[in-house]
């Protein structure tokens, strides 16, 4: 393996070269980028379903179209993105002209997560190439095979000096973090996160980290049930429940509880049939240590649905606990899996000592019919982003900036959010030459009273 320090050496050169500022030589690597992805569509296809026993259909919902959807909107408005913006100038400056300008940061180190291997190392590659940074990416060691076909993807496309995918464990991230960095975008658990915080800080490093938590789902009782259960299962049992915005857990009005847990057991043999386990569009837990783990998390819990196990497939059936204790294991930690504890409540304040009893989520979803309900509830929480009557969906905008809130994370992207996080803003103002009030030149005797009056009024 490449010396790390002679690569990042190199990226620095190539960085301080301007070469990456070029807004048309940017261009030629997205589109370049864009044609290599689209030929290798069906190993990007294929890489996942051998790490999750992924479908091609939800593979193409949830990773490869919306990789490209990325590239399309990047090179459609790089130009636009880039240019410098005339900002309206104060009376405090005149005679002037202000801007911004946006400037990449430098050389940037993506470190990437295994749930969705793909979407969540390449959209941010490509936000950070875009910008005109130069890029290291680390893709998880979990997914090797859809790593594999990243890393090749990014080799047939870039010269090593503008980007390159590192592949390996613990000990190559432990050696990218120990490097001085001009900006590092992380996504993965609170706990890594908080180790890659710490690497960051030693330098001033900005970072931006992607984060998870227990995210809710509130339903009261003014909603379609069968509506809501269609609508929960899809959101909750996409990739194995293997989603940082999934629904960690529902609260639920009380009188409907038994309701919902029917209705969710009917959509669920519905959608995956009665052994889900033979169903082609069920995947499965990333590794035997995961699969153990919500195996720990299910034991000694009330299991109302599901709770099947096998660990030599990674197979987790989807499952329903019914009245978790807020102590438990599965209350205090991120379920990451397909597993759907169903709490309930009578009023607001029962909502409120559960959530908040819990770090910020990432979301926080509710299905509502209640206007007024909705509107308390959105309010009331701290959370990085939600959706009302649906789930997972607000990822999928590209004008709406994601992110988390304190224990779920920091610093948002997504479409121009995305550029916008890999730019330093520049504020520049252009003065003009041809007045020079001596308004603000020493002796400042008897200017005291003009000096307030111009903060009054233009400041």
């Amino acid at each position: 393996m490449k010396n790390i320090l002679d690569i990042l050496n190199n990226q620095r050169d190539c960085f301080n070269s301007q070469k990456t500022k070029d807004i048309n030589y940017r261009l030629t690597l997205l589109n370049a980028l864009r044609a290599e992805i689209l030929d290798n569509e069906q190993s990007v296809i294929q890489a996942l379903k051998k790490d999750f026993k992924k479908s091609e259909f939800e593979t193409y919902l949830s990773e490869f179209a919306l990789v490209i959807s990325s590239l399309n909107l990047a090179i459609k408005n790089l130009k636009k993105w880039a240019k410098p913006k005339r900002i309206k100038s104060s009376l405090l400056t005149f005679p002037s002209k202000d801007y911004i300008y946006t400037e990449p940061y430098g050389n940037v180190l993506v470190i990437a997560p295994w749930n969705y291997p793909f979407l969540l190392a390449m959209e941010p590659f490509i936000m950070a190439i875009s910008a005109g940074n130069t890029v290291v990416l680390k893709p998880s060691e979990l997914t090797q095979n859809t790593s594999k076909v990243i890393t090749k993807i990014i080799q047939n496309v870039f010269p090593e000096n503008i980007a390159i995918s590192i592949e390996g464990g613990v000990e190559i991230s432990t050696e990218l973090l120990a490097q001085k960095w001009d900006y590092i975008f992380f996504t993965g658990s609170t706990k890594v996160g908080k180790i890659v915080a710490k690497a960051a800080a030693k330098n001033l490093t900005p970072v931006v980290l992607e984060l998870g938590g227990k995210s809710p789902c509130i339903i009261d009782d003014s909603v379609n049930l069968k509506l809501v259960a269609r609508r929960l299962v899809w959101g909750k049992l996409l990739n194995g429940g293997q989603t940082c915005i999934s629904a960690d857990y529902v609260i639920v009005k009380s009188n409907i509880k038994q309701d919902l847990i029917n209705v969710l057991k009917n959509e669920i043999i519905r959608r995956y049939g009665e052994i889900p386990k033979e169903s082609s569009d069920y995947p499965r837990i990333i590794n035997e240590t995961n699969t153990k783990r919500l195996e720990t998390l299910i034991k000694n819990e009330n299991i109302v649905f599901g709770g099947e196990i096998h660990k030599d497939d990674c197979y987790v059936s989807p499952t329903i606990i019914d009245e978790p204790n807020l102590d438990s294991k599965i209350m205090q930690e991120e379920i990451f899996g397909p597993i759907l504890p169903i709490l309930t409540y009578e009023t607001d304040t029962d909502i409120e000592k559960i959530i908040w009893n819990l770090d910020h989520p990432l979301s926080l979803y509710v299905f509502s019919n209640n206007k007024k309900f909705v509107e308390n509830t959105i309010k009331k929480f701290s959370f990085g982003g939600g959706v009302i009557n649906d789930l997972l969906i607000h990822f999928g905008n590209h004008r709406l900036p994601f992110g988390g809130i304190g224990g779920s994370g920091m610093g948002k992207y997504h479409g121009k959010h995305g550029f916008d996080t890999f730019s330093n803003a520049k504020p520049i103002i252009k003065r003009g030459n041809w007045y020079d009030p001596s308004f603000r030149y020493p002796p400042y005797k008897g200017k005291m009273s003009l000096l307030k009056k111009v903060f009054k009024y233009f400041g």
